[in-house]
Parts: C-alpha cells; structure tokens; sequence
C-alpha cells in the first residue's frame, strides 16, 4: 500500500514546517516516479536531503514528498521500499 498521505512540494518551507521528533517513514519524487523512501526523525533526515546529504537524491532533482508516523517504521520502509522501487534505494534492508 503506498503512502496514506497526500504529497507536498519539496520545499525548504514545507519541510521546517514538520514538528521536531516526529518518527517513521517518507518518500521523495517527481513526476516520473519516486527517488527515496526513508525513515527516522522525518523533519532532519528530509532536512538533510534536501540540504544536499545524498547526492543522488539531490541530482534527481525532486519535487514532492510525503510522510506517515509509525511506531513500526522499519517493516514500513522494506514495504515502501519493494512497493515503489525508489531510483536512489531499491534496496531493502
């Protein structure tokens, strides 16, 4: 099942705008498909990314993201992750 959220712009904005601590899962994309799915304190690691963290994340040039809290952000991610075959991590685990 993909993500229970509706996308956002990939913003600088939009991003500072997600309450500190908040933990599980997201997804970065564009038009033509999805670049990652990650997890963990969703406001810093997307405000890594988007600050340049992976590179070929950066080089995709994204343009939406969305997020879930879950307390089980991990097996999330591997289904996420199998499901969407993010360009920059199609591996799981």
């Amino acid at each position: 099942m993909s993500f229970i959220t509706d996308g956002r712009p990939y913003t600088k904005a939009n991003i500072e705008s997600i309450s500190e601590g908040q933990m599980g899962v997201y997804g970065i994309y564009k038009k033509e498909g999805w670049i990652y799915v990650g997890r963990g304190d969703i406001r810093a690691r997307m405000l890594a990314h988007y600050n340049g963290d992976n590179s070929c994340i950066t080089n995709a040039a994204p343009t939406g993201w969305c997020a879930e809290v879950t307390s089980n952000a991990e097996a999330r991610e591997k289904e996420l992750i199998v499901e969407l075959s993010p360009s920059c991590n199609k591996k799981v685990g």
